[in-house]
C-alpha cells in the first residue's frame, strides 16, 4: 500500500470549517510536501480548480501546474501528480510542460486526467465544457496527442477537436515510455475512455463494498479489451485519528456541522453534471472527494485495520486529506504508518 495526501491548495478540505490553518500560499505547500516526504509519504496530488470549491469562489486557490514545477525543484523522491483538464490546455502545449516537469522532478511527475463538471467555472475561465459524453470525446483525443507526442519523433493528429501537422516534441519524458495517466469516472462513458486510455484508476472515497464492485467492475473491463489490470487502483479518504474512539467522532460531528453554504456552490453542478454511481448527501460534501465514506476515523489502531481491508481488496494507493494537514499527517505517521506497513509486511 501507497500511502499519499493532497496537496492543500485550497486553503483545507472543510467546507464547514472556515479557518483551518493551511492558508492556500506556496510557501504553506512546499512545507507540506516536503515535510510529507521526510514523514515516508509516497505521493502527493494536486487538484487542478482555478476556483475554491471549498472555501468558496472568491477565496483564495493555487494553480496547478505551476506549483507541481516549483515543488518538482524543491523535493528528491515524492511522486508529484498533477491534475489536467482538457477543456482548458493545449494538448501539445501540455505534452511539452509535462516533459519538462519531469526532467526537473528527475522522474516523478505523473498526471491525473480529469474530464471536468463544474460549468460556472468553464464560463469564467473561458474552458470546453459541453454535453458528459462529449468531454469524454474531447478527453481521449487529447490523451492520444500526449501519448503521441511523448513517444514518436515526429507526430500528425487529424481529430475532432485538435489537430497537429509534424510535430515535435524534445527532451522527452524521462519516464518511458510516458509519464503514468491516473485518471478516475463513474460514468459509463468515463470507464470506457480510462479503460482504453490510462494507466491507472482512481476513486473517491467510498466503502469497502463499494470500492470493491469499482475495482472488480474496472479488472473486467480491461480484461474485456484485452488490457492487463490497471497497476494502481487509487483512493481519496479524509483522516481523523485520535487517542480515543470518542474523541474522533466528537472530531466528526464538529467539522460535518453544516452553518455556512458557502463552500457548497459547487455541489449543484457536480451531482449534476457528472454521472454519480452514489448518491452524494451535504454530509458527504462537507469534507472534499467523499473523503468521510470509507470513514478512516477513530483510533490508530481502527483507521490501520480499515487501511488494510481496503488493501485487501486491491486499493494500492491511498490519497489522503488531513486538516490541519502539518499537524494531522505528522500524528498518522507516527501512529498509524507503523502499524499498517508492520501488518502489511506481515500479510505478505
Amino acid at each position: 500500500m501507497k500511502l499519499g495526501f493532497w496537496l492543500p491548495i485550497f486553503g483545507g478540505w472543510l467546507r464547514n470549517v472556515e479557518n483551518e490553518s493551511m492558508p492556500a500560499t506556496f510557501e504553506y505547500a512546499k512545507q507540506v510536501i516536503q515535510t510529507g516526504e521526510k514523514l515516508g509519504f509516497d505521493a502527493t496530488l494536486i487538484a487542478e480548480l482555478y476556483l475554491n470549491d471549498i472555501k468558496g469562489i472568491n477565496a483564495d486557490a493555487l494553480e496547478a501546474w505551476s506549483t507541481a514545477a516549483a515543488l518538482a525543484a524543491v523535493t528528491e523522491k515524492i511522486e508529484i501528480l498533477a491534475a489536467v483538464r482538457p477543456g482548458y490546455h493545449n494538448p501539445a502545449v501540455t505534452a511539452k510542460m509535462a516533459a519538462n516537469i519531469d526532467h526537473i522532478a528527475r522522474g516523478r511527475f505523473t498526471l491525473n486526467i480529469v474530464s471536468a463538471w463544474w460549468e460556472q467555472e468553464a464560463k469564467q475561465y473561458g474552458g470546453h465544457f459541453t454535453e458528459h459524453g462529449e468531454r469524454y470525446d474531447r478527453t481521449e483525443e487529447f490523451v492520444d496527442i500526449l501519448k503521441g507526442l511523448w513517444t514518436e519523433e515526429s507526430f500528425s493528429y487529424n481529430g475532432n477537436y485538435y489537430k497537429l501537422e509534424n510535430a515535435h516534441l524534445s527532451p522527452k519524458p524521462v519516464q518511458k515510455p510516458y509519464p503514468k495517466l491516473y485518471a478516475g469516472g463513474e460514468s459509463e462513458r468515463g470507464k470506457q475512455a480510462i479503460t482504453n486510455q490510462c494507466d491507472a484508476y482512481v476513486m473517491h472515497g467510498g466503502t469497502v463494498g463499494e470500492v470493491a464492485e469499482k475495482i472488480k467492475d474496472m479488472i473486467t473491463r480491461r480484461e474485456s479489451a484485452g488490457k492487463t489490470s490497471f497497476e494502481t487502483f487509487g483512493m481519496a479518504a479524509y483522516v481523523i485519528v485520535r487517542d480515543t474512539e470518542e474523541e474522533a467522532q466528537a472530531e466528526l460531528a464538529r467539522i460535518t456541522n453544516v452553518q455556512d453554504t458557502a463552500g457548497y456552490v459547487g455541489f449543484g453542478d457536480f451531482t449534476s453534471k457528472s454521472k454519480l454511481e452514489q448518491e452524494i448527501t451535504l454530509q458527504d460534501y462537507s469534507v472534499s472527494n467523499r473523503g468521510l465514506r470509507p470513514n478512516l476515523v477513530g483510533t490508530p489502531q481502527q483507521v490501520a485495520e480499515r487501511i488494510l481491508a481496503y488493501e485487501a481488496i486491491g486499493v494500492n494507493l491511498l490519497l489522503l486529506q488531513f486538516s490541519p494537514q502539518l499537524e494531522e499527517m505528522k500524528r498518522f505517521a507516527r501512529d498509524v504508518m507503523p502499524l499498517v506497513k508492520t501488518k502489511t509486511a506481515i500479510l505478505q
